[in-house]
């Protein structure tokens, strides 16, 4: 009787789950949840892609001379062979100093809400030209950059094909726009999620759709979700717990220095997670190199929940499937200079 009664619980469990199962399609969540990552750039209004344009900005994008110094580019914090990041708890920029806040990746940058962990340049235009100017990064001013784009003949024709009609193509405002429509197509489509996305259950293995399921159950997809699984909102960075001191420093306030709103003291803009394996370390103060103590520091600090280490290493399984088909980009031969290019800056 006890046996019958083990085997009568056993089935009406199996049953139970079943039909839990069936009302509780994981691809369909997902689809609700989650968008795959497009193959095309998607298009700015005021500021057309073309193929000269597309062209400039990528030349521009390393070009180290935006730079005082001569020897920063945007790939030089933002690399696109490493992710779109540099592998640095924080970047090294003019005169070796170091930067504030990690550096976070340009792949897929377009689709997040906005630019820098503060959310204050609105586009990938006006990000572009916060870091030239930033003292502790590029440490140059739009007036420099403009007289050394001047200097270089090829890159006075460039400006006039890739923006025609203007009295005075070569701009500062111009770079920015260039470098944006590059920056536009560092996407990385076609990962394992993308395809599980589009319809292929067996694009992710059962140990990642059992990540999957937990990131959205436990509530991670609530503030990391869309194209970017992220990137789309503000939140505060220790909603149950606060952090250590290490990994979310007193001194940075967050976007609170960009509204001066007391509630957003220690807001942020929530990190876009595709392609996270490739670009530790993690968090804006970059001070955790690995993936699972980032997820388990996330459980407690934002959900008030302590994840075991089977459910760690599930969360990171999936993780892993955000990564996509990274851009191949082929290094540019930049124009040379011209006996009217200004020096570089070393001071």
């Amino acid at each position: 009787m006890i046996f019958e009664r083990v085997v009568v619980v056993v089935m009406t469990c199996s049953l139970t789950a079943g039909i839990a199962w069936g009302a509780d399609d994981l691809q369909k969540r997902a689809q609700g949840m989650f968008k795959p990552v497009p193959r095309v750039a998607p298009a700015f209004a005021g500021n057309k892609a073309t193929p000269v344009k597309l062209q400039l900005g990528k030349m521009l994008y390393f070009d180290p001379r935006l730079s005082a110094s001569n020897l920063i580019s945007c790939n030089t914090c933002h690399n696109v062979g490493l992710g779109g990041g540099d592998l640095q708890e924080t970047s090294v920029g003019h005169g070796w100093q170091k930067g504030p806040r990690n550096a976070p990746t340009v792949l897929n940058a377009v689709f997040n809400i906005a630019q820098f962990w503060d959310g204050r340049a609105k586009d990938l235009m006006e990000q572009a030209k916060g870091p030239v100017q930033a003292s502790v990064e590029m440490n140059n001013k739009p007036e420099r950059v403009v007289m050394t784009l001047k200097s270089i003949p090829v890159y006075v024709k460039l400006f006039a094909k890739a923006f025609p009609g203007q009295k005075e193509p070569v701009t500062f405002d111009n770079m920015a726009r260039a470098i944006e429509v590059f920056e536009a197509t560092l996407l990385t489509p076609d990962g394992p999620f993308d395809r599980y996305l589009k319809g292929d259950r067996k694009a992710l293995t059962a140990k990642e759709q059992e990540g999957l399921r937990l990131f959205m159950d436990k509530g991670c997809g609530a503030c990391h979700n869309g194209v970017n699984v992220g990137g789309g909102g503000y939140f505060p960075f220790g909603v149950v717990e606060k952090p250590a001191g290490e990994i979310r420093p007193v001194a940075d306030t967050g976007r609170f220095k960009v509204t001066h709103t007391a509630s957003d003291e220690y807001v942020f803009r929530d990190p876009p997670l595709r392609n996270v394996d490739l670009t530790p370390p993690y968090f804006h103060s970059g001070k955790v190199w690995k993936l699972n103590e980032a997820v388990a520091i996330m459980g407690s600090s934002q959900l008030g929940i302590r994840l075991n280490d089977e459910e760690v290493g599930n969360i990171v399984a999936f993780l892993g499937t955000l990564t996509g088909r990274q851009p191949k980009v082929v290094y540019p031969i930049l124009p040379p200079n011209s006996s009217t290019t200004p020096q570089p800056l070393l001071q």
